[in-house]
């Protein structure tokens, strides 16, 4: 991957760099390698910071660990009760604003943010062929990360115009929620026309990706018109269908399937450590997934971590195929195969088999810390369970009916599992059909949050505290003030 050599600083502790494999949040004065003010002066300027601005999807595997981890679908794991304390923690709904996970969370979304701002700020330089779609895909990606930072924090800084620059922390406010969706959508809004329906190259943005992102704002937000209009769009366009086997979707060869509608890409490139995670090039979330201990066919190994438990598993029906292609049973598949395996802290008997380490995916580096495994961040399923439930909320039953039931029929392979209730019902059976079609992804807790149910699902979960995640302590330290903590923490 092309790097593109540039740092900056918001407060001391968003220290960010426009290299993946350089980033190193420490506090000191800002270094440029290059003069940032004077960079975009041909058409591979424009090509390498949008690269950059790519780069920084990558550590969203840890949004994904910690948004299942934090949710009733699985427990922390590990090796003890000490392995990785930030997960434990947020596991059992006793996190602070002094935790490593969350800080990496806040540190490299931000730092997504100013890359895709950086291409954005400089966008006047000059002008060459292609430079709309160029555009048009920092500003999804500005959403993206925007839009993972109103979902873990709430208010957030923002910055339309430019980059965040030293000394903004203490001027610059925390938005409110309603402004912080608002320069979402405003960007996706004015990405959407210049994006191809079918992206340049594998794993850029498409038309259908800004669009199922929007949707999905919307529907954050509870505006159920708008969802439901531009979910439908993507519906409608044709572009996407349901693949017929559920269980190859997370396969290496299921990769950019008809039902993909945007991927985080990996590889298996060398550089990751454990002194810096979001150097890696692979999907760590994998690795951490992975079996203790383990040796027998198909699977490797790994750290035991996000644990399904029993309640998830049996939450599927009969017949449902999706349950042994999300959710492996281990002692099933050890008698089953001969397979052995170790047992670490709090096992459950479960793993998260879509993001499991395959057998030969990779051969290079640490492999649970270069999977090329992507992260199916938006899938066909999910938009057409959005638009269900859009629909639903607006009184449009007979669509969202069919909606559902097209995830359903492929997940039974019949029509006898429809489902035929309405209202507040149908709605029910929607929000549990997100739960087994997308375990496992990342999305199960902040699907509680946003329809108010967490409390009532969640271990530990206090209402009007954890809806969101605490700033952390250092970024509200440097602020001088600026910014108020979140609530009860």
């Amino acid at each position: 991957m092309h790097k593109l050599k540039a740092t900056f600083l918001l407060g001391a502790a968003l220290f960010v760099s426009l290299t993946a494999c350089e980033d190193d949040f420490i506090g000191r004065d800002p270094v440029y390698s290059i003069d940032s003010e004077n960079y975009f002066n041909t058409p591979p300027d424009y090509d390498n910071a949008l690269i950059a601005a790519y780069d920084l999807l990558q550590p969203t595997y840890l949004n994904v660990l910690m948004g299942e981890i934090a949710s009733d679908n699985t427990l922390a794991g590990g090796e003890s009760a000490n392995d990785v304390i930030g997960f434990q923690q947020v596991d059992d709904m006793i996190h602070t604003p002094v935790n490593d996970q969350i800080d990496d969370v806040w540190d490299w979304m931000f730092a997504g943010v100013n890359r895709a701002t950086f291409i954005l700020e400089f966008q006047d330089n000059i002008d060459f062929e292609g430079k709309e779609q160029i555009l048009a895909e920092a500003r999804f990606l500005r959403a993206y990360y925007n839009f993972e930072l109103v979902k873990w924090f709430g208010p957030i800084p923002i910055k339309p115009e430019a980059r965040f620059a030293l000394g903004d922390e203490n001027t610059i406010p925390r938005s409110p929620v309603s402004e912080v969706y608002d320069l979402i959508e405003s960007d996706l809004m004015a990405a959407i026309p210049d994006l191809a329906v079918t992206a340049p190259q594998v794993g850029r943005v498409s038309k259908g990706a800004a669009q199922a992102l929007l949707g999905k704002a919307y529907l954050y937000q509870e505006e159920y018109e708008e969802a439901a209009a531009v979910l439908r769009e993507v519906i409608e366009s044709g572009n996407y269908t349901l693949e017929e086997d559920f269980d190859g979707i997370f396969e290496p060869a299921g990769e950019h399937g008809p039902g993909s509608v945007f991927e985080v890409q990996y590889s298996d490139a060398e550089g990751a450590g454990f002194g810096c995670l979001q150097c890696s090039e692979g999907n760590i979330a994998v690795g951490f997934n992975g079996i203790r201990n383990y040796s027998g066919p198909v699977f490797d190994g790994g750290f035991s971590f996000n644990l399904p438990v029993q309640e998830a598993y049996d939450a599927f029906e009969p017949g449902d195929s999706r349950r042994d292609a999300s959710i492996l049973d281990i002692e099933a598949w050890a008698d089953e195969t001969g397979a052995t395996y170790g047992t670490g802290y709090e096992h459950t008997g479960y793993y998260n088999r879509k993001y499991l380490a395959r057998k030969g995916d990779t051969n290079i580096g640490d492999q649970n810390l270069t999977n090329p495994n992507n992260y199916r961040a938006i899938r066909y399923a999910d938009v057409l369970l959005m638009a269900a439930e859009a629909l639903n909320a607006i009184g449009q039953d007979e669509q969202a009916r069919e909606y559902l039931n097209r995830v359903r029929r492929r997940a039974f392979g019949d029509e006898d599992h429809d489902i035929s209730a309405s209202g507040d019902a149908l709605r029910d059976f929607i929000l549990a059909e997100r739960r087994l079609e997308l375990v496992g992804e990342g999305h199960r807790f902040f699907d509680l949050v946003r329809t108010g149910r967490a409390a009532a699902a969640i271990d530990g979960f206090t209402a009007g505290k954890n809806e969101v995640f605490p700033v952390p302590f250092e970024e509200i330290q440097f602020s001088g003030g600026n910014w108020e903590q979140n609530p009860n923490y």
